[in-house]
């Protein structure tokens, strides 16, 4: 009996620690209507967001998985962030996932920069 017990504890607190190390972490993003050119490794295309209740654009270099972007679109979407154990050395450490798309309204958007030098830089 004492085994079987002390088996369902074990067991209960490993459901328990699995449970807090599975917290998802989720951000609500605003990605403009135009992307533009940022140089990493190589010049590349980014979308250029405002994650949460920012109010500057920044650039955003990673890929969001399950995210079909049309330029001329406003996106207001909901991300999840998960971080990378062992991420590539020229890439990112988060790997982002639309969890749903809030809106999408066919707009230009607001207070772009005009050029790159104005844009804070996200990796």
């Amino acid at each position: 009996m004492k085994t079987l017990n002390y088996t369902i504890t074990v067991f209960a607190l490993s459901l328990m620690m699995l449970a807090c190390q599975s917290t998802k972490n989720y951000s609500i993003y605003t990605i403009a209507s135009q992307t533009t050119i940022g140089y990493g490794v190589a010049p590349q295309t980014c979308f250029l967001v405002k994650e949460n209740n920012d109010t500057t654009w920044s650039l955003f270099y990673s890929d969001i998985e399950g995210f079909n972007y049309e330029p001329g679109y406003e996106y207001v979407i909901e991300v999840e962030k998960k971080h990378i154990e062992n991420p590539p050395a020229d890439g990112s450490s988060i790997r982002y996932k639309l969890i749903k798309t809030i809106s999408k309204e066919s707009k230009e958007s607001e207070n772009l920069p005009e050029t790159n030098q104005e844009i804070i830089f996200e990796y």
